[in-house]
């Protein structure tokens, strides 16, 4: 077995927003555990963003899509691992926020980074700029 993230499955032309939106459904969940956050139905935002983030793909040059592909399959393996590791801990009742808040705020700057790369500066850069800035 290979330690490449290339059985990770990329997103084709369309699924690139449903990916995003994947990570921000995980990053939710990361919050909770976090404790950042409650539980909350991102509704239309997340269609909104969906839908942006689909258009710029589909607009995007073969060497942006390349780059953001990459990108999703990087941030899926490790969200994937880093989600894997708070549920086990927090099923073992072992402390888990401060670990949860870190991946939440890597999470948050890799969904601006996605944003970025096909050049979406929608609400999800605009929430990574503000939060960035909360930040000591």
């Amino acid at each position: 077995m290979s330690d490449t993230p290339s059985s990770f499955r990329i997103p084709a032309s369309g699924e690139a927003g449903r990916q995003v939106a994947q990570f921000r459904n995980a990053l939710m969940l990361v919050e909770q555990i976090a404790g950042d956050r409650e539980a909350e139905d991102p509704g239309d935002t997340l269609i909104a963003e969906s839908a942006r983030i689909d258009a710029a793909y589909e607009h995007a040059s073969p060497v942006v899509q390349r780059r953001f592909n990459a990108q999703v399959s990087e941030i899926a393996l490790w969200t994937a691992v880093g989600v894997e590791v708070l549920i086990s801990a927090r099923e073992r009742d072992t402390p888990s926020s401060a670990a949860a808040g870190r991946l939440a705020r890597e999470l948050r700057r890799a969904l601006g980074q996605l944003s970025r790369t096909l050049g979406d500066e929608g609400p999800v850069a605009g929430e990574i700029d503000r939060v960035l800035a909360d930040q000591p």
